[in-house]
């Protein structure tokens, strides 16, 4: 079952993980300007302070 695992069901597991990593990536193209760009980071420190008040 071992011998299975590794020959045939690990490398399959790998490239499927590689396939979505880079699919997730290039998704990031695709995206309107401000959905792609990078949380702002002023907001989610408000938000934090909110949560916790």
């Amino acid at each position: 079952m071992m011998q299975l695992f590794r020959q045939y069901i690990a490398p399959v597991l790998v490239v499927l993980i590689f396939l979505v990593a880079l699919l997730a990536v290039s998704a990031r193209i695709f995206l309107p300007n401000d959905l792609a760009a990078p949380a702002p980071v002023s907001q989610m420190i408000e938000f934090k302070g909110a949560m916790h008040g």
